[in-house]
């Protein structure tokens, strides 16, 4: 998977060394969603250091639908407090643009624990909310994921 080095720029700019960890397709059913790749200082990838998620899309989908899949996600994680839940929807449906095959969602763990979200290469959102930042990356990162086989290419364990 070639990365333009355009979509690299927030990745340097957020994660220090940053470097390939891991990527891997992510397929539903029979569509192909996304690749996904893992930036990490030096490739990588602990928790809580600076990293960085880039998802290049294979299909057009609604910022809506991210947004709904991602809440759906969290709470198959495990989480529970649905205001929260509520909140961190809206934060994401008002940041998730809608997407076209080619275009490139990428999600940075900054240092302060918040999330910065690009939109190819320009910024279009955070959530400064720490717990929402576990949480939202625990979709691809967490043990509970429901796409193991993804998680391993993403962490190199494969």
């Amino acid at each position: 998977m070639a990365t333009p080095s355009f979509a690299q720029e927030p990745v340097s700019a957020h994660v220090p060394s940053a470097e390939i960890s891991g990527e891997g397709r992510f397929r539903h059913l029979l569509w192909n969603v996304y690749d996904a790749a893992l930036y990490a200082p030096e490739g990588r990838w602990e928790a809580d250091k600076p990293f960085a998620l880039k998802l290049s899309y294979l299909m057009s989908l609604k910022g809506k639908a991210i947004a709904d899949q991602s809440v759906k996600e969290m709470r198959k994680q495990g989480f529970t407090d649905e205001i929260k839940l509520a909140a961190w929807h809206n934060q994401m449906r008002s940041i998730f643009p809608d997407v076209q095959n080619g275009d490139t969602l990428t999600g940075i763990f900054a240092e302060d624990g918040s999330t910065i979200f690009y939109f190819g290469a320009n910024e279009v959102g955070r959530v400064s909310d720490p717990e929402f930042s576990q949480w939202f990356f625990d979709i691809w990162l967490s043990p509970k994921t429901t796409a193991p086989e993804l998680r391993n290419q993403l962490l190199g364990t494969l």
